[in-house]
């Protein structure tokens, strides 16, 4: 309770100085003053985390700067390590779909093969009644081994003979 009657007497007071024109400007002096001691501060504890102006530091002194580098560096790796994982996991995802993708599109290219065979066999049934083989009757039949995955497929359509 004391703290806060005291802070309250503490704002009435720089409120009552900032009416004042001359006490206004002692206090934006003060806190020109204080701004200052805090940048050069920043500034020296900057420099030393640089690896700067390390001389009249302790040994002490300078263990409790490397524990802080240290500490501060497991950070970064920790921060880094989170951010590879995250990424890593974004593309296996990215992969994962992809690869679902690639089936989806095997499927409908083997359906599109089965459509196309059974179209020429009926095209083509009364010619392929006569001759032996099985597929050595269909000359754009596609086998479905791997290799013959990647080949293109040039597909024509044509009339069947009229005269058998």
């Amino acid at each position: 309770m004391k703290a806060v009657i005291e802070r309250y007497n503490q704002l009435k007071e720089e409120n009552e100085q900032l009416l004042n024109p001359p006490s206004e400007v002692k206090f934006w002096q003060r806190e020109v003053a204080v701004l200052r001691q805090q940048l050069q501060t920043l500034q020296e504890n900057h420099r030393r985390l640089m690896g700067e102006q390390l001389y009249g530091l302790s040994v002490k002194d300078l263990q409790n700067l490397e524990n802080q580098l240290e500490m501060s560096l497991r950070g970064v790796r920790l921060k880094k390590e989170q951010i590879l994982t995250d990424e890593i996991q974004e593309l296996n995802r990215k992969g994962h779909l992809i690869q679902l993708e690639n089936l989806e599109l095997n499927k409908k290219l083997n359906l599109i093969r089965q459509e196309n065979i059974e179209l020429y066999r009926k095209a083509y049934s009364t010619k392929d009644e006569n001759e032996e083989g099985g597929n050595a009757s269909i000359p754009y039949a596609l086998n479905n081994e791997e290799e013959d995955s990647h080949v293109p497929i040039h597909l024509q359509l044509s009339q069947p003979d009229q005269n058998l």
